[in-house]
């Protein structure tokens, strides 16, 4: 019943306050584990990644990888997609790369599996990413 009336809140349109509308947002997700979710999923991410990499990653929500079978180097940027990035050795962007596992993950856990996969089998996950331009120039130096 709580968790109806709970929803209803969140759908309101904007006739009510913005402030009790984002309380009921942060509720709903507290009893949903909505937060707990992505929280865990950092988590897990930071417990794979070396310390360097989880460096850039507090300091900027990426980090970088270098693939198994060419050595080049991907930055993966917080996100569920079309956050994965050719790097060249002048450190600026060559081309994006989108490849996600299927189902509906959240982004600590997408993060993980795309480091997973260029560590360990960069061809194939290449095979089945599509490619995308990456404006210049992208500030994406640390």
């Amino acid at each position: 019943m709580f968790a109806n009336k709970l929803l209803t809140a969140i759908r309101m349109p904007w006739t009510v306050g913005r402030a009790f509308r984002d309380r009921c947002v942060a509720l709903s997700r507290a009893l949903t584990g909505e937060d707990d979710r992505e929280g865990r999923g950092t988590m897990l991410l930071r417990e794979w990644l070396s310390p360097e990499q989880c460096a850039q990653f507090d300091a900027n929500k990426w980090f970088d990888v270098i693939g198994c079978d060419t050595g080049k180097r991907y930055r993966i940027r917080y996100g569920r997609a079309a956050n994965v990035v050719e790097i060249s050795e002048e450190d600026c962007p060559v081309v994006g790369w989108c490849f996600v596992p299927r189902g509906p993950l959240v982004a600590g856990d997408v993060m993980l599996a795309q480091k997973i996969a260029l560590e360990s089998d960069e061809h194939a996950a290449l095979s089945v990413a599509q490619p995308f331009p990456v404006q210049a120039p992208l500030h994406i130096r640390a």
